[in-house]
């Protein structure tokens, strides 16, 4: 999928952040590699067509994104924080095995929805990752 820069800055805009070289790269990184990739992944990838950029400069970047809700920060694994650029609401699902994540469908349940609307919460964000073995690393196991 190629993004172009007009729907980079479009986004980033919709989200308060004004666009630099570095962090339309950095978002057209993630909206093109839907691989829910680490800062020092992004870093790898992105250094050598960039090199004035430095691995605090991706850390800070992807935390701007997050914080403003223009990208996700997973930490469904406990050693790494992944980023994710998703334009509609989904689950992850983490292969305890291989380590691969997963864009899977979120159900929300009416129960849970109408919990937050009776405690009169205004629900904003919410995670949802499961874990356990992709088809893969199962198939693996099972033989």
């Amino acid at each position: 999928m190629t993004v172009t820069v007009p729907d980079i800055t479009s986004h980033l805009a919709a989200h308060g952040i004004r666009p630099s070289a570095q962090r339309i790269a950095i978002m057209r990184y993630l909206m093109e590699n839907r691989v829910h990739p680490t800062a020092d992944m992004i870093y790898n990838d992105l250094i050598a067509d960039n090199p004035t950029l430095s691995r605090t400069t991706v850390y800070n970047t992807l935390w701007l994104f997050a914080d403003n809700h223009a990208v996700s920060a997973l930490t469904i694994d406990r050693t790494n924080t992944h980023f994710d650029y998703s334009e509609k609401p989904h689950a992850h699902f983490l292969c305890r095995c291989c380590g691969k994540i997963f864009d899977v469908p979120a159900i929300i349940s009416p129960i849970v929805q109408s919990s937050a609307e009776h405690a009169k919460l205004h629900v904003e964000h919410m995670d949802i990752h499961y874990t356990g073995l992709c088809n893969d690393c199962h198939s693996i196991r099972q033989n």
